[in-house]
């Protein structure tokens, strides 16, 4: 049995009006009602405050990792708050530009940097390119025989840290897609150094994602700094992945916990440091909002709750076995005696969003249901699976919610399919 819903897991500006969930001064219903459901509610506010601790923690190294969440309103919100940009696509690099983010305020990573996105960041100028291979100095190099200007780069390691996270996120160890594993890290300095494609500055490592322990990060900084330091390089850039609370228990160090473990264990080393939190900053700033269609009461196994939504708008659950807790924002503050567990709309068993989600005993279809802390790795890892379109995301700031993606439509679901009848009807093939 579980009590409310823990506060500290909303967002920072949540507030509770006759028993209703607001942020940043929005009734979070009222929402639902006004931007049907699924939907993404983010606090703007709480977004600005976290880029703000980094920035003030890492000063000018503070990049925001872009994959946790992406649209041109984040990418130019992160951007006037002083923080670059990390993007590991031309995709995102697209977006980023689409915001009006300078070149030069872009990070490009990746493990296969395709030529047109090298080309493409070399063109423009991007701040660093973080190499990861040395069949991408190959094609830095050939694409600098064709005149594109010299890149200012980093060198990804493998410091060997093995990361306490789910596997497929654990990337510092030395059974990794990610990077010059130590062994090769001075052969990929020597060749970097000796060509006039390359401008090497640094080196940069990432030991994985959803990290709690401080120490981890701290034994990856001084491994890469020692993993420099002969060769005299400026520049270390040790990643993101700070882990952040999910579920009632956890807990999680701050930006600038963060920070001060690093700063602490590079003591006495002359470098400029970076980093690129992503989770970190947007994780906890969203709710999803959903609407209970169905609930199956299988006495002595179970109750399913299914919602309009599922693996498709957040597919952490099915990925990593990730857990979330579930509320109702009509009732924040009501107890939550009923077990539940909160399935999605999708043709799979695995469609889970929440394995054991608790909820107020008059919990009704047609209920808004919500989901906290689902601000990273959930609209930008969505899909469109069983052809369902993806959902809304709204902004909340001092009372006004404004649309920053709208809701894809059936139209969208066919843009990029060209073999349909334009008529509109049954395509008629010839016999085989």
């Amino acid at each position: 049995m579980a009590g409310q819903i823990p506060l500290t897991l909303l967002p920072d500006n949540s507030s509770t009006v006759d028993g209703r969930l607001h942020i940043a001064g929005c009734d979070t219903v009222d929402l639902a009602g006004q931007f049907g459901t699924p939907l993404f509610v983010y606090d703007e506010d709480h977004i600005r405050v976290r880029c703000r601790e980094a920035v003030s923690a890492f000063g000018d190294g503070a990049a925001y990792a872009t994959k946790a969440f992406l649209c041109t309103t984040m990418a130019r919100l992160a951007h006037e708050v002083g923080m670059r940009l990390d993007v590991a696509t031309g995709g995102e690099l697209a977006v980023a530009r689409a915001a009006g983010v300078p070149a030069d305020r872009l990070i490009l990573h990746g493990n296969n940097k395709s030529m047109e996105e090298l080309e493409t960041a070399m063109q423009i100028g991007v701040g660093r390119i973080v190499v990861d291979n040395f069949d991408e100095m190959d094609r830095i190099e050939a694409l600098h025989r064709d005149g594109l200007p010299a890149p200012v780069v980093l060198l990804r390691v493998a410091p060997g840290v093995e990361a306490h996270t789910h596997e497929f996120v654990r990337t510092g160890g030395d059974d990794t897609k990610f990077g010059f594993a130590a062994s090769k890290a001075a052969q990929a300095v020597e060749r970097a150094r000796g060509s006039d494609a390359m401008r090497l500055v640094g080196l940069h490592a990432h030991i994985g994602s959803q990290v709690f322990s401080l120490e981890a990060f701290a034994e990856a900084a001084r491994i890469v700094a020692l993993l420099a330091e002969p060769f005299g390089l400026p520049e270390l850039s040790l990643g993101g992945g700070l882990g952040v609370a999910y579920v009632e228990g956890e807990s999680a160090p701050s930006i600038t916990e963060w920070a001060a473990g690093l700063w602490n264990a590079l003591r006495g080393i002359d470098v400029r440091l970076s980093v690129e939190p992503g989770r970190s900053i947007v994780a906890a700033s969203a709710i999803t909002l959903y609407t209970v269609g169905t609930i199956k009461d299988i006495p002595g196994v179970r109750t399913y709750v299914a919602v309009d939504g599922g693996m498709s708008d957040n597919p952490r659950p099915v990925l990593y076995g990730s857990g979330y807790e579930t509320f109702l924002p009509r009732s924040v503050n009501a107890p939550r005696p009923r077990s539940v567990r909160v399935v999605g709309k999708h043709c799979e068993s695995g469609d889970m969003l929440v394995a054991e989600g608790w909820v107020p005993e008059d919990l009704h279809v047609g209920d808004v249901l919500a989901t906290p802390v689902t601000g990273a790795y959930g609209h930008s890892m969505g899909s469109n699976y069983n052809k369902v379109p993806r959902p809304a995301v709204v902004f909340c700031r001092e009372g006004t919610a404004r649309l920053v993606v709208r809701r894809e439509t059936d139209e969208d679901l066919l843009r990029t399919d060209v073999g349909g009848d334009p008529a509109g009807g049954i395509m008629a093939y010839p016999p085989s």
